[in-house]
């Protein structure tokens, strides 16, 4: 019995040094390099949950690849200089008379992730689910050179069954079909539609597969983007995976696509060609993927430039666009996100808009699929209301668009939610539309947002109960990790 109890003191006093131990070092260490609120977010949790924290900051606590992916991107920016570089701009693009404000954004969005604003573009946005699931498989059943697809989420349902088949035919008639694969996004079908196309044709890449040991990969570090591109020609972006409305039982997405003609569609095919590389270090970059020469070739009148981010594009993070953009809003801001946990700047860039008058509107599904971002969405409710921003809650639908409109002719579409995940860890893409009638489109979507949501009050929301605010404050400490 003594031995047993010297034994349990021993353990006691150990177990005490070493969670001490995690602490300390915890509080040298893990600053650096990060944000004040991710850095205070691991801290708390290791204060309160040393080695469990520690086991998780060993896993997740790092925004960057591993050494075998560090040493691929190295070489990224001078695949990507090729394949931009088959694109012939003059010396200007066709952007040159942009307004001044619209300038410093392109400019902003170029020096971000490289990709200049074109003119000479159509973009038509779809906001009907199967509607664009049809348009994608028609184009690719009009495909006549190449077809490159990637998606997250790719499931072997009505949607994805029909994708495929299209991409199959496409094969069968000699068009160069490549599809890309997230590998935790499509983990559920992700072997199946490797055997499917084993012997189709389409070549098959799964994007960044999950590994311990030889080339190990992190689980937290996706790729996150949705990108089409049709010989060059075509080109889809914005937040539909390839899956059927119903991707959860009784739970119907809602979306918006945003199908691309003209120049700007090469930006997402060099997109899609880094991303190749990335994955089998092949780079297919060359003069028949990028068939516009250039700002002369106009499909259109409309000026559009496409931003990558993510861990790939180093100093490269969408937030500080939309900060940037919500900053200089005029008139208007309308926000549309699945997911909204914002950083500081972009909370103080609302608050700062609503103070110079600017309406200010976000909507929000009313219910996540996830109980943990639900409490710290919520946490944020009443800043917002009390700041003056229209908060609306979407009901009809899991509202999982993710879009952004600037007073009456920027329109912003893309995978980007508003959260840390899409500003840090996933690797997105980003359409930005300098139109007032591409804004437009986007105004009528807004518009059937508003009659299928619900207004939150304040009154209404500061009623709610105790357990539910209790809730809320705790997942906002750890809201940085979400």
């Amino acid at each position: 019995m003594q031995a047993d109890a010297q034994f349990w003191s021993y353990w006691s006093i150990a177990t005490g040094l070493i969670n001490w131990a995690i602490i300390f070092g915890a509080l040298i260490y893990i600053p650096f390099r990060r944000s004040p609120t991710a850095a205070q977010a691991w801290m708390i949790l290791i204060f309160f949950l040393p080695i469990m924290g520690l086991v998780l900051y060993l896993i997740l606590g790092h925004t960057e690849h591993p050494h075998w992916r560090r040493d691929r991107l190295a070489r990224l920016p001078a695949i990507l200089r090729r394949a931009m570089g088959e694109l012939s701009l003059d010396e200007t693009s066709g952007c040159e008379d942009l307004a001044p404000r619209h300038a410093m954004s392109s400019a902003l969005v170029q020096r971000l992730g490289g990709q200049p604003c074109l003119s000479g573009n159509h973009v038509e946005l779809d906001a009907e689910y199967d509607s664009v699931v049809d348009r994608i498989v028609a184009d690719i059943d009009a495909a006549q050179h190449h077809a490159h697809l990637m998606f997250y989420i790719l499931m072997l349902d009505e949607a994805g069954e029909r994708v495929l088949s299209a991409l199959e035919r496409a094969a069968a008639r000699g068009v160069t079909c490549r599809l890309l694969i997230d590998a935790v996004g499509s983990s559920a079908h992700r072997r199946r539609i490797a055997r499917r196309l084993k012997d189709s044709g389409v070549a098959l890449r799964i994007i960044l597969p999950l590994r311990i040991w030889h080339r190990g990969t992190r689980a937290d570090l996706r790729n996150h983007r949705k990108i089409v591109v049709v010989d060059g020609l075509v080109g889809w972006v914005g937040s539909q995976n390839m899956h059927r409305s119903e991707y959860e039982p009784s739970v119907f997405y809602r979306e918006v696509m945003a199908r691309v003609v003209g120049p700007v569609v090469l930006e997402l095919q060099a997109v899609f060609i880094g991303d190749w590389y990335l994955e089998t270090e092949e780079d297919i970059g060359s003069p028949d993927l990028m068939p516009f020469s250039g700002p002369g070739d106009h499909a259109g009148s409309m000026r559009a430039q496409v931003l990558p981010t993510g861990p790939d594009y180093p100093g490269a993070q969408v937030d500080i666009l939309f900060t940037d953009l919500i900053f200089n809003a005029r008139e208007r801001v309308v926000l549309a996100t699945p997911y909204f946990i914002p950083n500081e700047p972009l909370l103080q860039a609302l608050r700062t808009a609503v103070s110079k008058g600017v309406d200010v509107t976000l909507y929000v599904t009313y219910t996540t699929n996830s109980l943990l971002v639900d409490h710290a969405q919520r946490s944020y409710y009443d800043e917002l209301l009390a700041a003056g921003v229209r908060v609306m809650l979407y009901r009809e639908r899991f509202l999982h668009a993710k879009h952004l409109s600037i007073d009456d002719d920027i329109a912003v579409i893309g995978s980007a939610n508003m959260d840390r995940r899409s500003f840090e860890l996933n690797s997105e893409v980003t359409l930005l539309v300098y139109d007032r009638v591409l804004v437009q489109q986007l105004r009528r979507i807004e518009g059937d947002y508003a009659l299928k949501s619900h207004r939150l009050d304040m009154g209404e929301w500061q009623a709610r109960g105790f357990l539910p605010q209790l809730a809320e404050n705790v997942t906002r400490l750890i809201s940085p990790l979400l």
